[in-house]
């Protein structure tokens, strides 16, 4: 039977920073025959984009697309398999993609780090995509694979060892990277719609926030988003994570959707690593301070405009040498309900937030073009590890990231 769609798989903005990353590791790892398309608003640039990449993928055909042009999202989406948006940030530009997807039956996945945005898409979308059959794929990228993968691993060990459910978990993460102009944007979206809306500040405050079925949530106290510093087992010092408070709705989504599989008594919490002795001290007092600061100074015009001159804008990120030398280290550390000790990992080299990210997105996006006859059957409204779970596992560490559960 021919396939009635175009496309195996689209790349919405491939011209964006973190889209060209995409592109050139769907390009360097796309097995023949499978049919991508680089997708943006303006077709110059896109062009310029495939000029670029390696000669396979230079007669990759161009679609324009606009997130202001619902009919071009409408085409975009009945043309293909698989949508890969990079279109930050989210909160502004990616419902309207969502919900193309959602309504023509294709799947989806992103790199959001935007808690309102992915209770939005839910709310509005999850019931659409499970009637076509959609897998709307949220979080493919740093946030949150690694949190998301690493808890599904301890899970799948856990319940092979017959150990109980997951009762304490908490990640301690380390990273070396650089900062791009879509994330910063992204971030001074969130805080600026939080000052001025209640029900925003509320949502970010609920530790469930992307529950579906809130009502249903165990009666749990989950760990603090911000703790203060403090020290670990092993002598370490730790501070607030700034990704903690989504990774954590994400990986505690994951678990609901599962049935609560992890656990109904699941506690689960992030933590930044930021070294030993007096050096990590210091460091995690200057990362707590730093949040806090950079929180308050994205609010007042005055500092606003000093961060914009000071902090990338959007497009652009690290250079070749900061993305090259990055790397990302996750220590999972869990107890079980039976009182047995558990531990995961879940590292990579490259900068997380982009090199080792668009590996991740690309692997999420070949998964869902690639894999669906291994995949969770599942549709809607998912989680990285509810929608592509082993099998992503298994392209990742192939492309040479780690994931792994043991006893301790």
């Amino acid at each position: 039977m021919t396939d009635p769609r175009e496309h195996d798989l689209v790349l919405f903005g491939a011209t964006g920073f973190v889209g060209r990353l995409v592109a050139a590791h769907v390009a360097e790892h796309a097995p023949p025959g499978l049919r991508v398309a680089l997708a943006g608003r303006t077709r110059a640039k896109v062009e310029d984009v495939r000029a670029a990449l390696p000669a396979a993928a230079r007669d990759w055909p161009v679609v324009v697309a606009d997130t202001a042009d619902p009919a071009s999202l409408a085409a975009m989406a009945a043309s293909a398999r698989v949508v890969v948006s990079t279109v930050g940030p989210y909160l502004r530009h990616g419902l309207p993609v969502v919900g193309a997807c959602a309504r023509a039956g294709t799947h989806y996945a992103d790199l959001t780090g935007e808690v309102p945005f992915v209770r939005r898409a839910i709310d509005r979308y999850d019931a659409v995509a499970r009637a076509s059959g959609a897998r709307l794929v949220h979080a493919c990228g740093y946030d949150a694979v690694p949190s998301d993968l690493a808890v599904l691993a301890l899970h799948r060990r856990v319940a092979a060892d017959d150990a109980g459910a997951l009762r304490d978990v908490r990640l301690v993460a380390t990273a070396r990277g650089g900062v791009s102009g879509g994330t910063v944007a992204s971030m001074r979206g969130i805080v600026q719609q939080a000052a001025r809306d209640a029900r925003i500040r509320r949502l970010l405050a609920d530790p469930h926030a992307l529950s579906p079925d809130r009502d249903a949530e165990p009666d749990v106290p989950q760990p603090p988003d911000t703790p203060a510093p403090g020290r670990t087992v092993d002598g370490g010092w730790v501070a607030a994570s700034p990704m903690a408070s989504f990774n954590t709705r994400v990986v505690r989504r994951s678990n609901a959707l599962q049935g609560w599989a992890y656990g109904r008594t699941l506690r689960y919490g992030e933590v930044a690593g930021t070294g030993r002795g007096a050096r990590g001290a210091a460091a995690a007092a200057g990362l707590t301070v730093g949040l806090g600061v950079l929180a308050g100074a994205v609010l007042l015009p005055p500092t606003r405009a000093l961060l914009d001159r000071v902090l990338p804008a959007p497009g652009e990120g690290p250079d070749e040498e900061t993305r090259r030398t990055g790397r990302f280290r996750m220590d999972v550390h869990a107890v079980t309900t039976t009182g047995r000790q558990y531990r995961a990992l879940a590292a990579g080299s490259g900068d997380p937030g982009y090199a080792a990210t668009a590996v991740m997105l690309g692997e999420a996006a070949l998964a869902l073009a690639l894999d669906q006859d291994r995949l969770p059957d599942a549709a809607g409204s998912l989680t990285p590890a509810t929608a592509l779970g082993d099998v992503l596992v298994e392209r990742l560490r192939a492309a040479g990231q780690t994931y792994e559960a043991t006893p301790r």
